[in-house]
Order: structure tokens, then sequence, then C-alpha cells
């Protein structure tokens, strides 16, 4: 007899189950949710155990220069920013400007305005601002998923050898492969797909994720 598939339901009892063994209780971050909630934000964030994933991809890596794509209310960045050394920074950017003083309250109120820059306006208009900024030890994309191939197609550009690369939600509850899915975020993904087949400067993998997010997954990929 087959068991039963596991539900959305057990995904998320998942989720909590390790978020209470293997994460401290964070009131900054706790904060931020609330500020994000009270401001009518959309509730898009990374859980918390992404977000630490996020954090200790950074020390794994040793960053000290993040860009992250996709700001919303600065949950991950601020995650991020706070696994830097002393010397680092995060360079996030974000389309709405209304979101990003969000952001920027979240982040002062969390003390790290000094390690957080948050540049406002279409990503692909301020990427090719940040050349003189670059190169970047970890990028984070998680913003419109049409444009996902143009944003990992630039940050390449601003990294260097050994250099990661993060692309989230490139799964979104199977509609990569759905066939009758044809919506601009799905086509965004199935287009960074085929630009990293056989890409000669990164070396890339997908992982699947289950959790209190549903059914998605990231692209993770090193710059060669």
């Amino acid at each position: 007899m087959t068991a039963p598939a596991p539900s959305p339901q057990q995904w998320a009892e998942t989720d909590h189950y390790f978020e209470a063994r293997l994460l401290a209780d964070d009131p900054v971050l706790a904060a931020v949710m609330a500020a994000n909630q009270a401001a009518g934000l959309q509730a898009i964030d990374v859980s918390p155990l992404q977000a630490h994933f996020l954090a200790l991809m950074v020390r794994i890596r040793a960053a000290r220069r993040i860009l992250e794509i996709g700001t919303l209310g600065g949950y991950s960045a601020i995650s991020m920013a706070r696994a830097l050394p002393d010397d680092g920074i995060v360079v996030t950017l974000e389309l709405d400007p209304a979101t990003a003083a969000v952001a920027i309250d979240n982040i002062a109120a969390a003390g790290l305005s000094e390690r957080i820059a948050v540049r406002v306006g279409a990503a692909l208009d301020t990427l090719p601002e940040l050349a003189g900024e670059a190169p970047f030890d970890l990028i984070f994309i998680d913003a419109d998923k049409r444009n996902n191939a143009a944003y990992t197609d630039w940050a390449v550009k601003l990294a260097r050898p050994g250099s990661v690369i993060i692309v989230d939600n490139v799964v979104r509850g199977g509609a990569i492969i759905d066939p009758d899915k044809s919506d601009p975020h799905t086509a965004g993904n199935r287009a960074l797909a085929d630009m990293l087949h056989n890409h000669p400067q990164l070396d890339a993998t997908a992982l699947q994720t289950v959790g209190v997010k549903g059914w998605d997954g990231f692209v993770m990929a090193v710059v060669r």
C-alpha cells in the first residue's frame, strides 16, 4: 500500500519543527516581519530557515560583498548582513520606493544602516551602475522572475571566479514543467534554465524545496 503524499500542512509543520530546534528566538527578524505586515507588504519573504541558510552561505563563502536583487522589507538582507565581517556590505536593489522605505526603516531599527545600502529603481537600470562596486562574492536574486535570466547575466558580470549566485523561486509549485503555464514569471524561469544549460562561466544546480512557502526551489551557481 502506497503511503499518502505529505500535505502542505505537513511541510509547514516540519519547517516549524526545525525552526524550534535549530533557530534561536530572533526579535530583530520578528520585528521586521511585523513591520512588513503593518505596512501591507506581500508576505513573500524567505522563510526563517531559508534566511538562516543564506546567512550560513555568507559564512561558508567568507563573503564580504553581497548583492541582492529584490529587497522587499529587508528580511533576507538583514539576515545576510548579520553574517558578514565588520567590513562587509550588502547592496540591495528594490524597485518600489514605498517598499524600499519600509526596508530602510527596518534596517535602521536592526542597527545595520552602515552595512546595508538600499538602491531604489528598476534593477536592470541600477545594475550597470554597480561596476565600480564589484566584484560581489554572493549574489541573491529574489525579484520578478520574468527577468531572472537577465539578472543572472548581470550577476556574472559583477562577480568573480568563486562567487556564488542563488536564484530563488524557480519551481513555483511545479509551474516550470507545466505545459499549461506560460505566464511571464514561468517563462522567465525557463529562460534562466535554458541560459544555464552549458553556460561557459557557471556551474549550476537546482534544488526543490517544500515548507511554509509551499513547493518551490532555487538555483545555485558558482562562477568558474
